[in-house]
Parts: C-alpha cells; structure tokens; sequence
C-alpha cells in the first residue's frame, strides 16, 4: 500500500487507483505537511503528505495482492487554487474530493461519439420535463375532455411527482448493480409506452394510472444517464466532456419544460392536446434509437448469474423502503395541498396520519443509516456524507429550494397570464419560450466555461440571479399590465439560470461524493431532492396564494388572486435568497471543479 501511495514526485493531490471489487466508502483524509520533502530515490520537491485510508479487508486482500491495480495516479476533482490537498470536512480550509475510476471501461470516445451519447441521454431526460410542461398548460382542456373531478385535476402531474420521487433512490441502486445504460433505455421505452397511453387515456384513473408509470420510466432513466455520463467520461479523462454533459442535461430539462408549454399551447388551441403526446412519443423513439447506437455497452458489467444474487444482499433495500415509504406519504399529502379544498382534505384523519408517518419515517432512516455503517454493512446514504462533506450538504438544499422556487414560480406566472390577465393558453405558453432559448444559452456557456468557474462564486451569483425572476413578478404585476417587455420578458429570461448552474455543479459535486459503483444512486439523490424540492415548493407555494387570495377583501376575482399570486412569489424570493447564503456558506473552499490536475 505504502508503495502505491508515495510513489516520487506524487503530491498530495494524487493517489492510487484502488479495483473495482472495493466494496466499501473509503474515508480518505489528507493533510499537507509543513515543508517539503525528498522521496525515498531523492527526488525533491514532493509535498509531504499524509494520506489515511480505511478500507475493508477484502480491499487490503485485493491491494497485497497488486490486482487491479493502476499506475496512473488520479487528481481530486475539486480542489483548492494551490492545488494541495486538504480535508473534506467542514471545518476544513479547502475542498478535495478524490474519486476512484471503473478500470474496465474504454474511455477513448471519440469526438462524434461523444456528441451522440450526450444527445441521446439529453433527449431522453428532457422529455420527462416536456411532458411535465405539456400537461401545465393543456390540463384545463383535458380536464373538460376527460370530465376529471376538480378534487383530481392537479393529480395527473402529482402522481408523476409521487411516483418518480419515491421510486428515484431504488432504481438508482438497481442501476449500479444491472447497469446503467440497460437501465437508462428501460426508463426511455417505458417513457414512450406511457406517452402513447397518456394520449390514448379515456378517463382520469386511466391517466393517473399512466402518469404514474411515467414518473417510475422517469426514475429510471435520471440515475441511469448520471451513471452513463460518469461511466463514458471519467473526471480524470475527460473532466470538460463530462461537465458538458450535465451542462446539456440541465439544459435539456429546462428547455423541455419551456417546450413543453409552447407547443402544449399550440395543440391545445389547434388539433388537440392528444397529438402533443403523440409528437412526444414519436420523438421519444427516435430518441431511444439513437441511445441504443450511441451509448457504450462498456459503461455495463457482464450480467451474470449472481448479479441478481449481488444486488439483494449489497443495496440496503430496508433503507431504500423506509426513506421511499416516508417521501411517498409526504408527496401524496403535498399533491392534496395543490388541489381544491385543501384545508378540508388535511383536516381528513388518514392524510394527517400519512403526514406524521411521512415525516417521522425521516429520523427513523437517519437511525438506520447510522446502525448499518456501524455494523459495517451496506448503507444507502451514510449520514458521515451529511456531516462530514459541507459542499456536498450545501448543494442538497441548494437543489431542493431552487427547483421548487422555479417550477413554483412559472406555476404562479401560468395562473397569473389566464386567469388575471386572461389570456389564451396559446398566448400564454408563447411567453415562456424566452426560458427554454436562455437554457439552451446556459448549456453552451456552462460547457464551456465551468472550469475557469469557481462555484464558490457562480452558484451563489446564479441564485442571486434566480431570485430576481419571482421578485420582479412580485412587484411589477397587475390585472392590466405592465407589457411583457417591461418584466415579463426578464423574468422569464432570469428563472432558469440558477437552476442550469446548480444542476451541472450539483451532479459533479455528488458523484465525487459517492464511490465510483454507486454512480446512479448519486443521480438518484440529486434528482429524488430536485423531485421533492418541486413538490413542496410548488404545494406551500400553493398554499401561501390560496390563503392570502381567500383573505383579501378586493373588488373584483382577479385581483384578490393577484394579491395571492404576489405573496407565492415574495415566498419564492425569499426563499432564493436563502439559498444564496447556503451555497455561499458550504462551496466557500470550492475554487476549482471539472479540471484535470496532471
């Protein structure tokens, strides 16, 4: 061990590649030494440094007897402008993330190839946020189609919510085991079966019903395309390709919801929101054929026969079920706070009983987590990745507050445009294009530009950003203006760039955190928060409106629900801001991401 280690002329910076039968985190801590020192053949200028690594028997079985092993040594993904090493604690001076490569994949991707796996993962991720935005703008038409009860009509879009947010942390751990690429095009044809079944629904059940598959298609295929990506472009080959393609991913979604509501407008008012899922689901499978030329097979193991044997005893599968079962009761309750007649439906025993269960079954996986690191067995999400890793903390809650401010905000500028402004569905769609062309800028400029970003400074700036979109809704709307160049236009324009920023930083930062065999299950995580985080911001957002509408003593409708849409948006602006000072405080020592140290 000690020979793969300090090898001459490694610094701190720099370590040995462990193999892939590792099956436990390590902790690595690294301290830079005062000075500098000659190594054993008296090469000189080496930092000294003192790397402490704690591994699992079977590692130390593995690494005495040299299989596996890798000459290369590998540089932290994120690290400090002096390039040292430091710790990855919270109380630490700087940030230094080292991650271990999957030896068996052939990571010479050739520059066509490379552009065709990050169109195919970014089509089939984006689709999910264009059918969501489809159904934003087209429910009120097929709510009248469908006779769908005004108690259901929000429910076509939250049992995607529930389903998707729930399903999210188990698919990510089926994935890692069965693959990432088997799993990525599973979701994309189950995603075209449900798009087809949407637009053949007869019912609000049959609908719900296919909604939901949808969000289990969209589980699947999140953490499938994270793993892809991490697979296809290591950190230590190919840190640019890797950071353009969570740069289009972000982008992807943001253009998709924005698509999703332009052209949702289009087939409302012309030949039918049934056609606008059939366009979907035509592009879905041309998507699907590409993925399956596109995508390397060397991203997946073998599947042999113990692999199905591997993933029941390796995945914390009671872990899985309780965090699954608490973030299905709470998303459930949560898409009964955005329908009608909410107050009644909380006040009903059994959704204050799932709320209580849903929140208490919380602490119960933090207590489970703790019991099986302490036992030395398999834990989903080790709570020490909580405590110990502030940039890793920092960008949770930055995700959870940042996508449910965006969706909750263009929800309220939805709502504002038809029923205040009283314009056509058409129209209203139309003015959310502005969105989706800006993601598309962003996924250019974030490719290209992350790694001479800090995200010590380029998060905190993009929240900073994000957070004038709501407030300039909040102060410049009325029931007869201003004119959509006069803060519409900006608005609309400034919504998605937070969201583009944190997405790209956020993956990268969390598949540094997670070991290189729980790729998807790091895209689970960071998509079941951008899941949940959607939910509650959009249902307290919903909340917030609703009661300071129903409170307000105005002379006409529309104005009592300005009043209400106003207030949603001050909470979003709020809670935008708080999210500056959080992405401040944690990435304060992440000066560089995506960069090759050589």
């Amino acid at each position: 061990m000690d020979e793969g280690c300090n090898r001459p002329g490694m610094t701190g910076s720099s370590f040995s590649v462990l193999p892939e039968s590792v099956k436990s985190r390590m902790s690595i801590e690294s301290k830079a030494g005062k000075g500098s020192a000659a190594s054993d053949n008296g090469s000189e200028g080496v930092d000294v440094t003192s790397i402490e690594i704690t591994v699992s028997r079977n590692v130390e079985e593995s690494v005495t007897s040299g299989k596996g092993l890798h000459d290369e040594s590998r540089s932290s993904r994120l690290q400090d402008d002096d390039g040292g090493a430091s710790s990855s604690s919270s109380s630490g001076s700087g940030m230094d993330i080292m991650e271990i490569e999957d030896p068996g994949i052939d990571v010479n991707v050739s520059r066509s190839r490379t552009i065709a796996i990050i169109t195919s993962i970014t089509g089939i991720t984006a689709i999910s946020s264009f059918l969501v935005g489809l159904l934003t703008v087209c429910i009120p038409v097929i709510s009248r189609d469908l006779d769908i009860a005004p108690e259901l009509e929000l429910w076509p879009m939250a049992a995607f919510g529930v389903a998707c947010g729930c399903a999210l942390l188990p698919c990510g751990a089926v994935a890692d085991f069965l693959g990432c690429r088997r799993m990525c095009l599973l979701g994309g044809f189950l995603q075209a079966c449900s798009t087809v079944g949407a637009g053949l629904s007869k019912s609000a059940t049959q609908l719900i019903a296919i909604r939901i598959l949808a969000g289990v298609a969209t589980s699947l295929t999140l953490p499938g395309a994270v793993g892809v990506t991490a697979g296809a472009f290591p950190s230590n080959v190919h840190p640019r390709r890797r950071s353009a393609a969570f740069a289009s991913m972000a982008g992807g979604q943001s253009m998709g919801f924005g698509t999703g509501l332009a052209i949702g407008g289009v087939f409302a008012d012309s030949i039918g929101w049934r056609w606008g899922f059939y366009t979907v689901a035509m592009l879905n499978g041309l998507t699907l054929v590409m993925a399956l030329w596109a995508l390397p097979s060397a991203v997946d193991g073998p599947l042999k026969s113990d692999s199905f044997k591997r993933l029941g005893r390796e995945v914390d599968w009671v872990g899985a079920a309780i965090i699954s079962t608490g973030l299905a009761f709470l998303s459930y309750v949560l898409g009964v706070t955005t329908g009608s007649g909410a107050k009644e439906e909380l006040r009903k025993p059994q959704n204050i009983v799932l709320l209580c269960v849903g929140v208490l079954l919380f602490p119960v996986f933090s207590f489970w987590m703790r019991r099986q690191t302490r036992l030395n067995r398999p834990a989903l999400i080790p709570n020490s990745l909580w405590t110990t890793n502030l940039p890793f903390t920092a960008v949770c809650i930055a995700v959870f507050l940042l996508y449910g401010i965006l969706n909750a905000s263009e929800q309220l500028a939805t709502l504002y445009f038809q029923d205040v402004r009283e314009l056509s569905a058409l129209t209203s769609s139309l003015y959310f294009l502005p969105a989706a062309v800006m993601a598309i800028l962003m996924n250019f400029f974030v490719g290209t530009f992350l790694p001479y970003l800090r995200p010590s400074i380029a998060v905190p700036f993009s929240c900073l950003v994000s957070a004038i979109g709501p407030l300039l809704l909040a102060t410049l709307s009325k029931t007869n203006g201003p004119g959509y160049w006069q803060g519409m236009f900006q608005a609309m324009v400034l919504n998605p760039i937070g969201q583009q920023i944190i997405y790209t930083v956020g993956n990268l930062i969390m598949t540094a955190a997670f070991p290189t065999k729980t790729q998807a299950l790091a895209g689970g995580v960071f998509n079941m928060l951008a899941e949940i985080g959607r939910s509650v911001g959009v249902s307290t957002t919903a909340v917030i409106a609703r009661q300071v509408a129903s409170q307000s003593h105005r002379s006409t409708a529309q104005e009592s629900l300005l009043v209400g849409y106003k207030a949603g948006w001050w909470y979003n602006t709020a809670l935008a801001f708080c999210s500056v000072a959080i992405s401040f405080w944690g990435l304060r020592h992440v000066h560089k991401l995506g960069v090759k140290n050589d």
